[in-house]
């Protein structure tokens, strides 16, 4: 072995492995579908906060996969070392909405489609997800949910309150209740017969009702 051996490497040899036509050609593919994955997230975003970083996170992630994956198909030496290395990266982040995972596989597939060279199945494949999100992610529920949370002197004032719920809404059923001494919570799911809420005014008036507050939700409950 020589001197010149021991610095001899083939990363110069690498350069030519990705002509830079399709680097190029890659790349903007994934940022126009990664602009429009963020577009149906924003259009179809139900949740209490609207993250724009999340957004520019999906783009990110779409431009970024596409750039590994280029790298790992023109070299099967690095597609096994780049399978060691990810391996080890653990993600700390909390996904709130369950459909912000669909968004981040989204992203992800269609980076991983585009640098395979599947540039129909990536623009018509999230055309088709895009719809069908919009559909479905937009559909208004017939009866939508609320939480009323009742703050009552004691049984008597919970019992009149209840019943007026009853009479008020097409469904109410109690999900937590609260118990101390000359007071008690209640946590209760109605469904409304229409868009009026005045009835939680009226509520509030009644004689033993210390408040009463209304709360959209998404229909899951967890207590």
């Amino acid at each position: 072995m020589t001197f010149s051996d021991i610095f001899k490497s083939n990363f110069l040899e690498n350069i030519s492995g990705v002509s830079i036509l399709d680097m190029v050609i890659a790349l903007v593919l994934a940022f126009g579908l990664g602009v429009f994955i963020f577009l149906i997230y924003k259009k179809t975003y139900n949740g209490v906060m609207y993250s724009s970083s999340f957004g520019v996170t999906l783009i990110a992630l779409t431009m970024i996969t596409t750039v590994v994956i280029l790298a790992v198909t023109s070299n099967v030496v690095l597609s096994l070392g780049m399978v060691g290395a990810l391996s080890i990266v653990r993600f700390r982040t909390a996904i709130k909405e369950p459909l912000d995972i669909a968004f981040l596989f989204w992203s992800i597939a269609v980076g991983i489609v585009l640098a395979a060279g599947m540039i129909p199945l990536a623009v018509i494949g999230s055309v088709i997800i895009g719809l069908i999100l919009l559909v479905f992610a937009n559909r208004k529920s017939h009866s939508n949910p609320y939480i009323v949370v009742l703050q009552c002197s004691g049984h008597d004032s919970e019992k009149a309150a209840k019943e007026y719920l009853e009479k008020k809404t097409v469904r109410c059923v109690v999900k937590s209740k609260t118990a101390q001494k000359g007071s008690v919570e209640l946590n209760l799911e109605i469904r409304l017969k229409d868009d009026n809420t005045d009835f939680i005014n009226e509520l509030s008036e009644m004689n033993g009702v210390a408040s009463a507050v209304l709360v959209s939700f998404n229909g899951e409950y967890m207590g």
